[in-house]
């Protein structure tokens, strides 16, 4: 059975006791069964009592630890085991091996729960030294729990690529797993662009031999990715097949990582606030890790985004405690800084953004990933660059958030490359003014991005616009650019896009719908007598040139000058778009004559389909617009 079964770790015992043992080992050792494993070793360890073997409760006791640090979460079930463990411990010749391999899992869970390392280490050197290639591979694997922080990066690929090559010393399937398993994670925390491989690599072993504990983190790194690609949809029904994984393979971790992976999806399709009730479940459940503060952070952001101020603040207080360096650094910890930062922005809290600022800073080209690959937001100078912007430092702000977008397009992460690329437009248009170029440009592709993405972009916090939130409408050939409180869009043309930016330009204003239906509305008249939406003249040079657009296009695709082609059809498309919605039966002009309830009816039923459009493609701006444009025989819009 291997070197995990030498004959002096398991002398004559009775056969059920023998037979509970090597089941439970081949659980956790070759499948990976966490669940099935706790069971095996329980029934061993009290079988074991009963027998008065304390090297068969030693085993169990040991075995009872898994293979992760802390798998026992609730308070009653972890002094349990800890209680078990001393007590083997107690029983055993301390210079043996198997008393070494308690000890080093008994630091381990220590150190680990102290946030800490230098135990661990220290029994890992020992290790080295003891010639037992069962206590090293498991020393490497607890050392790594124990540096999962950002700032131990090289050393915990050290430990990872030490255990792949311990593995075949020990001959045990989980130490190869849970090897080639670290090494994937890390690859994927230090942003390296051969993570992939190392991941197909894991994925063929898992095929040849399946291990559940590492099979569920590769599910968990899926998910990740495919929030990464923007596929929300398929995103959240992967979590919760993860989820089910998760609870099959008796990992304690299931129900976090899934709200986890949940918040990830609700925060870019800007849903963030529908998380609120499963977070404060989440904080108080006794299935977190206790260095895991994330779920606070969380709950921090998803009351800020709701609008709840004072709770917002209540958590960030409750998270910041004396100092917020205090946080340990553990593999939740970025994505807790990140949240840090996002609601000390939606709070204009600048004493916390320079503080998170600092924290941060050294690991700026790093991405903000949670746990073992579990979630992704994107690139450190992302949440540098919203400190920043918090702080009022729009030169700093402007270059994290360049960064951002860079180092996000290079993860592939879509969605967070189009929230970095909305807010540095939104930074380049607090510095630079909001008719700026290249602000615009960066908002107009950001909007783009998010509209094909599903995502629903965030306001900028903090721009001074006289206490009003004022929407502009700007025409870009067939669509309408519409900005908002820092929000930017892009919507079909219509009509009753036409008409919103008519009330839109002239705030405050009222205008007669028969006004804005006959296009008069400029002239200031308030009667007019029967006037066409287009005239005769633009009717008739929309007509000639359409057949001029024909006839280029024809010429154009017998030549295969494709890209060409493609342009004039745009022009073409929108004059018939123009033609359709301004003319009636025939091609004749659509009068709106002296009947103003004509034009009450017709005008506000054009203009509620364009809100409509608007909500579509962004739900907070089109209930800002429908909450202050009001129609009927007069129609107006005033901005709050």
């Amino acid at each position: 059975m291997g070197v995990a079964q030498r004959p002096e770790v398991l002398p004559a015992i009775g056969s059920d006791l023998r037979v509970a043992l090597a089941l439970g080992e081949r659980a956790l050792q070759v499948n990976g069964d966490l669940q099935t494993a706790r069971r095996w070793f329980d029934a061993a360890y009290r079988q074991a009592e009963l027998c008065g073997d304390p090297i068969a409760l030693g085993v169990a006791a040991l075995g009872l630890g898994g293979v992760w640090v802390h798998e026992h979460r609730t308070c009653a079930e972890s002094e349990m085991v800890r209680a078990r463990q001393r007590h083997a411990l107690s029983l055993l010749d301390p210079a043996s091996p198997l008393a070494f391999r308690l000890r080093v899992r008994m630091r381990g869970e220590e150190d680990y729960r102290a946030g800490g390392h230098e135990a661990i280490m220290g029994l890992l050197r020992q290790a080295r030294n003891s010639g037992d290639p069962l206590a090293l591979a498991e020393a490497l694997s607890l050392a790594h729990h124990c540096l999962l922080g950002p700032e131990h990066g090289a050393a915990r690929l050290e430990l990872a690529r030490e255990l792949i090559g311990q593995a075949a010393v020990t001959e045990r399937t989980g130490d190869l797993m849970m090897g080639l398993l670290w090494r994937t994670v890390d690859l994927y925390l230090a942003a390296d662009p051969h993570a992939e491989r190392c991941l197909e690599e894991l994925r063929g072993r898992l095929h040849a031999n399946t291990y559940l504990a590492a099979g569920y983190v590769v599910n968990a790194i899926d998910v990740m990715l495919t929030i990464r690609a923007g596929r929300f949809g398929e995103a959240e029904q992967l979590a919760g097949e993860c989820f089910e994984r998760g609870v099959a393979a008796g990992d304690m971790d299931a129900t976090g990582w899934y709200g986890g992976q949940l918040g990830a999806i609700r925060w870019y399709q800007g849903r963030a606030a529908e998380t609120l009730p499963a977070l404060q479940d989440l904080v108080s459940s006794p299935t977190l890790s206790p260095i895991d503060n994330s779920y606070v952070a969380a709950l921090a952001l998803a009351s800020a985004t709701a609008g709840d101020r004072r709770s917002a603040a209540g958590h960030l207080a409750r998270l910041r405690g004396r100092d917020l360096g205090d946080l340990p650094r553990s593999s939740s910890w970025l994505v807790s800084m990140y949240c840090v930062v996002e609601t000390a922005h939606l709070l204009q809290d600048a004493a916390t953004a320079a503080q998170a600022y600092a924290l941060l800073s050294p690991f700026a080209d790093l991405p903000v990933i949670g746990s073992l690959g579990v979630v992704c937001f994107g690139s450190v100078h992302h949440a540098l660059g919203m400190a920043a912007l918090t702080l009022g430092d729009l030169e700093r702000a402007v270059g994290h958030l360049r960064t951002a977008v860079q180092a996000n397009l290079a993860l592939g992460h879509w969605p967070a490359a189009a929230l970095s690329r909305c807010r540095l437009g939104q930074a380049l248009a607090l510095r630079d003014g909001p008719r700026d170029e290249a602000a615009l440009a960066e908002q107009v592709a950001a909007a783009r991005e998010a509209k094909e993405l599903g995502m629903v972009l965030p306001a900028v916090v903090g721009r001074a616009d006289g206490g009003r939130r004022v929407c502009r409408f700007h025409r870009q050939g067939r669509h309408w650019q519409v900005e908002l409180g820092g929000r930017v869009t892009l919507v079909e043309h219509s009509v009753g896009m036409a008409y919103l930016a008519a009330l839109a330009d002239n705030p405050g204003r009222e205008i007669l719908a028969v006004d804005l239906a006959a296009g008069t509305w400029s002239r200031g008249a308030e009667d007019v007598s029967a006037q066409p939406v287009l005239d005769d003249l633009a009717r008739d040079a929309y007509w000639e040139r359409l057949a001029q657009l024909q006839t280029e296009i024809d010429e154009l695709e017998a030549m295969n000058d494709l890209a060409r082609v493609a342009a004039l059809r745009l022009e073409h498309e929108w004059l018939v778009a123009e033609l359709s919605a301004a003319t009636g039966i025939g091609g004749r002009s659509r009068p709106f004559a002296g009947n103003e309830e004509r034009a009450r009816i017709a005008v506000g039923k054009a203009i509620r389909r364009a809100l409509s459009r608007i909500a579509a493609v962004d739900p907070v701006m089109g209930e800002e617009l429908r909450a202050t444009v009001q129609t009927g025989l007069r129609c107006s819009y005033r901005p709050r």
